[in-house]
């Protein structure tokens, strides 16, 4: 009766389909397909050099050998051989602080055409795969659903590590409602905001716990609560501490139970302590912090989540506006940020926080070789692939990639690059991925090749 019940289950709900449908995602060696990539130098994700030249054999969605000498392969349908020409063979990129529903998007229609948006993203989802960035940890949106579309297949983009949707107070950083949604009726009706996944308000321990639930419910490989005051948010100003310790520790509690953790934004001192007494093991932007604070991080082993915020950015808010003001705020900090997580030797992810602008996501790339204000390109692409890569694991069996990311290695997961040059001698080179990046390889699947043309 139990089988017969649960075939009748899956053949009817929706919900059930996607749970079968998760292998999709999953490490696994799909089909027989064979790319070998001869004569290729390979930045490793981890060293500081490329290595001599070397073949590269990739079997199913995984490296299967590495080896100065030929590799013999059986030429048939299923195998594509590569003359790599010298070129640099490296792992995808990879963006720890995306968002993957409002990177392009306007603020007015991000709660708007539910339909649109999601195409809108997708589309989005194409572009970013394109520029080469493999995967990204999204911490913030209705993201669950272009995710499914992409591990499925019916869209091209990135592996996607969704948080859902951020869970907020009331006037928190992630609180877009107006005061004409006020006075919120506790256990009432939820806002448009809410009722698309984008922000959820919680206003207690319980209230957290409840939400928290809710996204690891969905599939949220790590929960994302916002601890304190953010820049695009309205009523929301850069120095308040927003949940309690009882509230974050309800948060960190539920996503401890399912074997994952709990990534706060904050950008004071006290946001950022108050995120560590509850629990919190990754930090986001902390680009405020003084340097005692600095120095608690490294000493607790927490993550520090950076972004290298373009001056565009800023300059995107209205002058006069309250945006404006928190971003002038915010924007001086955010080089010190750099300097003391390099003096403290803290564990340092790298992302863009791209929102509201297509124009800003198309520099990506460019964000991410603006690191070399703080660091050599060597030590930029090595954050933004096998450390990045270091801090998706934190979600442990929450993984919905289960494998090894971020390097070129035998066993890894065969998120591939071939550049055009050497970035570790010019890392802006991955600043224009239409013209360096001649091969986009994303779980063994090549999406991009120029080669043959």
């Amino acid at each position: 009766m139990v089988s017969m019940y649960f075939r009748r289950l899956v053949s009817a709900t929706p919900v059930c389909a996607l749970i079968l449908s998760t292998s999709a995602g999953q490490a696994q060696q799909t089909d027989g397909a064979v790319t070998l990539f001869n004569n290729v130098r390979v930045f490793d994700g981890k060293g500081t050099s490329l290595s001599e030249p070397t073949n590269v054999l990739v079997r199913g969605n995984l490296i299967e050998r590495i080896s100065p000498t030929p590799i013999p392969v059986d030429r048939s349908a299923t195998t594509t051989i590569v003359d790599g020409g010298g070129r640099t063979l490296m792992p995808g990129l990879i963006d720890n602080h995306w968002h993957a529903m409002l990177a392009r998007t306007t603020p007015a229609d991000s709660f708007g055409d539910v339909g649109f948006n999601n195409l809108d993203a997708g589309a989005e989802a194409t572009d970013t795969l394109m520029r080469g960035f493999t995967t990204v940890r999204d911490v913030g949106g209705p993201v669950f659903g272009l995710k499914r579309a992409i591990d499925e297949g019916i869209v091209r983009g990135p592996r996607i590590y969704p948080s859902g949707a951020m869970i907020t107070i009331t006037s928190g950083h992630g609180d877009f409602r107006q005061l004409t949604d006020l006075p919120r009726t506790i256990g009432g009706m939820l806002t448009r905001m809410e009722q698309i996944g984008g922000a959820m308000v919680a206003d207690s321990p319980d209230e957290v716990r409840v939400r928290a639930r809710e996204q690891l419910m969905q599939g949220a490989s790590q929960v994302k609560l916002t601890a304190g005051g953010g820049v695009s948010s309205p009523f929301s100003p850069i120095d308040v501490t927003t949940f309690t310790e009882a509230e974050l520790r309800a948060a960190v509690e539920a996503a401890d139970n399912w074997g994952t953790y709990v990534a706060a934004h904050a950008f004071t001192s006290a946001a950022i302590r108050g995120a560590i007494a509850a629990g919190v093991k990754c930090i986001e932007h902390g680009f405020l912090m003084d340097e005692a604070t600095a120095k608690l991080i490294a000493d607790k082993g927490v993550w520090l989540s950076l972004q290298p915020l373009p001056e565009a950015l800023r300059q995107g808010f209205p002058v006069g506006s309250v945006q404006r003001a928190k971003a002038d705020e915010v924007w001086p900090g955010i080089a010190r940020s750099y300097e003391l997580a390099k003096k403290y030797r803290i564990k340092t992810a790298w992302g863009t926080d791209v929102l509201f602008s297509r124009a800003l996501a198309q520099q990506q790339g460019a964000i991410l070789a603006s690191l070399v204000r703080w660091y050599t390109p060597a030590e930029a692409l090595v954050m933004a692939t096998s450390t990045n890569a270091e801090l998706l694991a934190l979600s442990g069996k929450r993984n919905p990639y289960p494998g090894k990311l971020g390097v070129v290695e035998q066993g890894a997961l065969a998120d591939l690059l071939l550049v055009d040059g050497n970035p570790l001698d010019n890392i802006n080179l991955i600043a224009d991925p239409a013209n360096n990046f001649k091969i986009i390889m994303k779980d063994g699947k090549i999406y991009k090749n120029t080669l043959t043309r």
